[in-house]
């Protein structure tokens, strides 16, 4: 971390665009489509406003996917989070990630691993990720045309072993279709808020009826007041 500190400190950043207050510095995986929806407050722009919606002040946030870093680094800093983990599979992001979270100050606030998240009881050690030159197009499984897709070894990270580690109440998760296989194993105790895109073009109509069984089962509800298009929220239930 003091290293690359030392270097964000040490060079000038072009900035691409401030978004929610976020200054995104130039890195390879912007191109010019995500630059021009960033300054046209557009970017991820569903999942952001979601957040911003139902998440308050003091929240410990796990981001299960943060892409780019933006999203986290966005919610991150306008609601104020005492904490936030991220999770990103993709290895390329990373230190790009970081610097983010550095150049806004946010170091002490939000930190990124890399890995994969599984839930399920005893996980491999390690899974094929498949990373695309798009990096919104990664992912676990490989829809369209896979031999533009270029396959890694990540490590994976128990989410047993994290909850233990880092008890959070609020879930934004962005994973590209593996969000079906985390909730049927998932214990989301201690969790009460759920921002997730959900990708019904990769697991269908009844992979949609799942996912929303499983919350229903862990007391989730969906809070149809803020959920988006492609953008779900689900908050526990009062108790009665």
């Amino acid at each position: 971390m003091e290293a690359l500190q030392k270097l964000t400190e040490s060079r000038e950043a072009t900035i691409l665009a401030t978004y929610h207050s976020i200054e995104v510095p130039e890195a390879p995986h912007f191109g010019p489509g995500m630059i021009k929806s960033m300054n046209e407050g557009r970017y991820e722009h569903r999942e952001i406003q979601a957040g911003l919606a139902v998440i308050g002040p003091g929240a410990r946030i796990l981001e299960m996917g943060a892409g780019s870093g933006v999203v986290g680094a966005a919610i991150a800093k306008n609601c104020k989070a005492e904490r936030v983990v991220s999770i990103e599979a993709n290895p390329n992001l990373l230190p790009y990630i970081s610097e983010l979270y550095l150049r806004n100050n946010l170091a002490d606030v939000i930190a990124v691993r890399d890995g994969v998240f599984l839930s399920e009881p005893n996980p491999p050690a390690a899974v094929d990720f498949f990373l695309r030159g798009n990096f919104l197009g990664s992912g676990l499984t490989v829809i369209k045309n896979p031999e533009k897709a270029r396959k890694v070894t990540v490590p994976t990270i128990s989410y047993d072993a994290l909850r233990a580690e880092f008890p959070h109440d609020v879930i934004v998760m962005d994973i590209e279709g593996a969000e079906l296989e985390f909730l049927r194993h998932a214990n989301l105790d201690g969790v009460h808020t759920i921002v997730s895109e959900m990708h019904r073009d990769i697991y269908g109509r009844e992979g949609m009826k799942e996912c929303r069984a499983n919350l229903a089962r862990s007391g989730f509800e969906m809070d149809g007041k803020n959920s988006k298009a492609g953008v779900h929220v689900y908050c526990r239930k009062a108790a009665k």
